[in-house]
This record gives structure tokens, C-alpha cells and sequence, in this order.
């Protein structure tokens, strides 16, 4: 932390502007052995002015012309002195800029390590610098919004929230422990079971929130199955507008599954094309017929193909009895080549409210259908949680309060206390350590016991 670390803040390759961060107790030191000393009279920078300069590599050769930018400690990102400079994008300039300042005496950053000093610093908490890494990867405008509520502290005052709503009944479970001759209200404890159950459902709800909706952070994923020669790799190249999958009218072209990305309304999924499931005709099949049904596991939502222009046979019967076995996805019946005479019983799919289309017209309902899905997943104002961390930190916290109820009617308030303390402890970890002196303070605020 006493090192002055810098970094490219752009993105490498070709581009207009590229940034580069000096952060510490030396960066201005060594920012301006990069430029001319003529450039200020004084030999002080105003903070936060925009300041056009030339800059210099340690041959005194000049390197560009660039921008520059000084943020005085603490008023900064880091917390530390930090300095910017603006030049002219492109691998060459930038790395020159880069190569100058560790020659001068800074140190490349690690991976993250500014945001890890504006954490230690107290510029940011864990939420917030949780959010500003998943900010770069959104995949979805919804997710970039979610984000952007984070970054002005929605995740962290539900955390304060909890972690206050938790330290008070524990002060008042350690109150009623070690000074049982003061008058505690009779109904205490109901008030106290009441507040945590409450509590309990909340945690229990944002939690199922959460992994319905993970894939506006993540992105989504979206698998195409049915039998073979159904039509699911010319699916995925109408979607990705070009060639990616092998299309051929022999059944089983697809061994394996084949995934890309693609853009469907404001979000971008990870498309899977799976091999055709049916009995396998040899060992490299099976393989790609299990992998496609791990897919199905996988999926966020799943999209099964028929093909309109054959009856129903026992191989559309399994599809149809995997998408039974399929809880909580959303699920897409398509029937396929309905540009044919159509032979498929689509009836058998009404649970499934099937849509028709066809590679020749194009599967432009299908893709509407997906889009109101995405869309209407990405509804909603509710709290999220953006990481597997701060999920699986809330589930632990709901535990502890389950853990808590049965000591709490039973009157063991020590153990009342101690899965008390976990709870703090879990739900405390999505943005700051726990500290026990937070209970001491709690006892002494709430409760006149120096009489």
C-alpha cells in the first residue's frame, strides 16, 4: 500500500484517448518528471484543472501530447494523490507513458488494486467495488441499472439496515443476560421472534430474487434442444446472422454443443446449440447427447425445436418429458418448417404454448417471445444481489437467524447470542468487517445501565 502503483485505465488497442493512473504518495513526484518543467511557472499543479502538456521518456525524447489531470488526497478515487494523463489511444503512446513511469519509480498495479485501495482507504465498501467490477461486464441495459443503484449505495444501507435491525436484538438478548435485575418490557422477546422472522423472509426472498435474475448480471443462457434435424444450429445461425454451425440434412451433423454470444433486445445471451438427443448411434454421439442435456441443466432458458413437417414419434416424446423435468426455467416450444405441410400433432405442446416458425421465413416470433422474456425478467425494482459471494453471505445470515428462533422461545439466550453473531457476522461481510464493539456501543446507546 506504500508503493505508487500505475496502469493503463483503457482498454488496449486502438481508440482515440488512452488513460493512464498514477496512484500514491509519489505520483505527482513522478508525473512531473514526465513532463516539461516549463509547462508551470510555479511548479504546482492545481488540483481537477484539465492541463494540456508535453510528455517526456526518461531520453527526454518527446513521447506526446497529452492531458493532464492531478486528484489531491484523500479527494480522489484511491484516497491517494492521483494523477491521470489523457494521450492519444493506441498501443505504442500508452505503453511508452506506462514504461516512463515505472522507470521513475512506480510500480505496475495488480489486477483490481486500485479499487482495492479506495476499499482500504474508505472511498468504497465491498458493494460498491463489487459493482463497479460487474459495471464493465454488464450484459444488459437492466443490468447496468441494477449496477448503477448499487454504486449509490442501495446494496449498502440494506446491509446497515440488517446489521442494525441485528445488533440491537442482540443488545437486548445481552442486556437481559447480564443484567437481569433491570426492568426489561414483558414482551421483548415476541417483539424481538416477530422483527427476526421478518427479517428471515426478507434475506429468504432476496436470495430467490437473485438467482431468478443473475443472468441480467452474468448474461443469459439460452439452449437450443430437440431431436436431430429439428433445425437448431440454422436457428443459431439466423440469430447470429452467419455460418456458425454445420447445416446438412443428415441427422446428427451437431456432435457438440456450440455456444455464442449474441445481442436479443438490450441484452446479451450465451447461445448453446446442442447435439440431437435421441438413442445414440455411437460413443462420440452419446457424448454430445449428454452434453446437451447437461446444457438443459445449465440453462437459464431453454428453447425446444420440433419439427412440423414430421409426426410425433418417441423421440419428441422425450424432449417433452425432459421439459417436464425442468423446474424453474423459462421455456420456449417452437414447431419448425412450418413453411411445409404440416404433420406434427402441435396440440401435444399446449402446456407449452407453441409458436410456429421456419428457417425460410425467418423466427422472428420466436425471437419476440424471447425478448418479452429477457424483458420482463429484468422488470422489477427489487433489491439484487450481483455475486455468488453476497448470495451465498445472506443464505448463511438467514440460517443463523433460523438457527437463533428455537433458543429465543426456549429463553437460552447465550445461544440466542451466539448464532445472533453469525447472522451480524454473515450479512456484515457483503461491505464491511464486523466489529464486537458494535454491541458494547449498542448496550451502553439504547439503555441508561450506569445508575
Amino acid at each position: 500500500m506504500h508503493d505508487t502503483i500505475v496502469a493503463i485505465a483503457t482498454a488496449h488497442g486502438v481508440s482515440s484517448i488512452s488513460i493512464i493512473r498514477l496512484s500514491g504518495t509519489e505520483a505527482l513526484r513522478i508525473a512531473k518528471k514526465l513532463f516539461s518543467p516549463k509547462t508551470f511557472s510555479n511548479d504546482t499543479i492545481p488540483p481537477r484543472e484539465a492541463i494540456l502538456t508535453s510528455l517526456y521518456n526518461t531520453e527526454e525524447a518527446l513521447i506526446d501530447q497529452a492531458i493532464l489531470i492531478y486528484f489531491a488526497a484523500p479527494k480522489s478515487f484511491t484516497g491517494e494523490d492521483v494523477v491521470e494523463f489523457q494521450c492519444h489511444g493506441g498501443i505504442v503512446v500508452a505503453q511508452e507513458v506506462l514504461d516512463t513511469a515505472t522507470a521513475f519509480g512506480a510500480r505496475l498495479a495488480e489486477p483490481g488494486e486500485f479499487s482495492k485501495r479506495a476499499f482500504f482507504n474508505g472511498k468504497i465498501d465491498l458493494t460498491k467495488a463489487e459493482a463497479t467490477a460487474k459495471l464493465i461486464e454488464a450484459k444488459s441495459v437492466d443490468a447496468a441499472k441494477i449496477l448503477a443503484r448499487q454504486l449509490k449505495g442501495e446494496l449498502k444501507n440494506f446491509v446497515d439496515e440488517s446489521r442494525e435491525a441485528l445488533l440491537k436484538a442482540l443488545a437486548y438478548s445481552e442486556v437481559m443476560i447480564d443484567y437481569a435485575e433491570e426492568d426489561i418490557p414483558d414482551d421483548i422477546v415476541a417483539s424481538m421472534a416477530s422483527q427476526l422472522a421478518a427479517l428471515k423472509k426478507q434475506f429468504n426472498e432476496i436470495v430467490e430474487t437473485s438467482h431468478r435474475r443473475k443472468g441480467l448480471i452474468e448474461g443469459f443462457r439460452v439452449a437450443i434442444i430437440g431431436k436431430p434435424n429439428v433445425g437448431k444450429s440454422s436457428l443459431l445461425n439466423a440469430l447470429l446472422s452467419y455460418e456458425r454451425a454445420i447445416v446438412s440434412d443428415i441427422a446428427g451433423t451437431t456432435r457438440d454443443t456450440i455456444e455464442e454470444q449474441v445481442r436479443i433486445g438490450s441484452h446479451i445471451i450465451r447461445l448453446v446449440d446442442t447435439a440431437g438427443i435421441r438413442e445414440a448411434r455411437d460413443a462420440i454421439e452419446k457424448v454430445g447427447i449428454e452434453r446437451s442435456i447437461d446444457s438443459l441443466g445449465d440453462a437459464d432458458i431453454v428453447i425446444a425445436l420440433f419439427d412440423g413437417s414430421q409426426l410425433f414419434d418417441r423421440e419428441d416424446q422425450q424432449i417433452i418429458s425432459l421439459l417436464e423435468k425442468t423446474k424453474h426455467k423459462h421455456l420456449i416450444a417452437a414447431v419448425n418448417k412450418s413453411d411445409l405441410p404440416v404433420q406434427f400433432e402441435t396440440e401435444l405442446l399446449a402446456p407449452f404454448d407453441p409458436i410456429r416458425v421456419s428457417a425460410k421465413r425467418g423466427f422472428e416470433y420466436l425471437t419476440d417471445r424471447l425478448r418479452r422474456i429477457l424483458d420482463d425478467v429484468g422488470q422489477g425494482e427489487e433489491l439484487m444481489l450481483i455475486s455468488s459471494r453476497q448470495i451465498e453471505a445472506v443464505k448463511q445470515a438467514a440460517a443463523a437467524i433460523e438457527n437463533a428462533e428455537l433458543p429465543l422461545q426456549n429463553g437460552e439466550l447465550e445461544f440466542f447470542s451466539y448464532y445472533l453473531q453469525d447472522a451480524v457476522k454473515f450479512i456484515s461481510s457483503i461491505s464491511k468487517p464486523y466489529e464486537s464493539e458494535e454491541i458494547l456501543n449498542k448496550m451502553f446507546g439504547e439503555f441508561c445501565l450506569g445508575k
